[in-house]
């Protein structure tokens, strides 16, 4: 699986566009965006991407949540590549996600995981084969002990911290790569203390 950050050098507030495309862009990998963001300057490096021969540059777009960040450059996506488009809260044609549901993202397996609290409609993405995470604006790194969390939202991240991460790909900044599985085990225990 390659991950290609789009908007990494963005000018403009947005979320992290994250492009996903298979190892060898073989035919039956299925191109996908996880969130649109807004910066437009995504359309053009999109078209410049080798994405494999008689492959749709964009198959499938994956939204996090429905926050103007992650979401607004949609129309112009649909109206350029016309993909498939999901989210957990379905609306304009857009497919609905339901919690453990796989998902092909690139050459991969993804299961979604339903993480109510940022946004009712919020969701992760997570791939066992390469143990990566995509979280969109779900923490999962959480220092504090004062905050509020819904049993729902706990019991999701009891499922994420069973679960071999050693990557995690949020919806703004930098990728986690160091010390996973001990960060999201603290976070637990902060949850839980509340």
């Amino acid at each position: 699986m390659k991950i290609i950050n789009l908007t990494a050098d963005s000018k403009i507030y947005t979320s992290n566009v994250y492009y996903i495309l298979g190892d060898w862009k073989g035919i039956k990998d299925v191109n996908t965006l996880i969130d649109v963001g807004r910066d437009s300057s995504i359309i053009k490096k999109i078209k410049q991407l080798d994405t494999g021969v008689g492959k749709k540059k964009v198959e499938r777009v994956v939204l996090t949540h429905g926050h103007f960040d992650h979401v607004s450059l949609l129309p112009i996506i649909k109206n350029e590549f016309d993909p498939e488009v999901y989210a957990f809260n379905p609306f304009n044609g857009v497919h609905a996600l339901k919690d453990e549901q796989t998902l092909k993202i690139g050459d991969r397996m993804f299961e979604v995981i339903h993480t109510p609290g940022h946004t009712n409609d919020s969701i992760c993405l997570y791939c066992q084969e390469d143990a990566v995470i995509f979280s969109g604006d779900t923490s999962l790194i959480i220092n504090q002990t004062d905050g509020s969390y819904h049993k729902d939202f706990i019991s999701a991240f009891e499922k994420i911290a069973r679960k071999n991460i050693t990557s995690i790909y949020p919806g703004h900044g930098e990728p986690i790569t160091s010390h996973v599985k001990k960060l999201i085990y603290m976070s637990l225990d902060n949850i839980r203390k509340v």
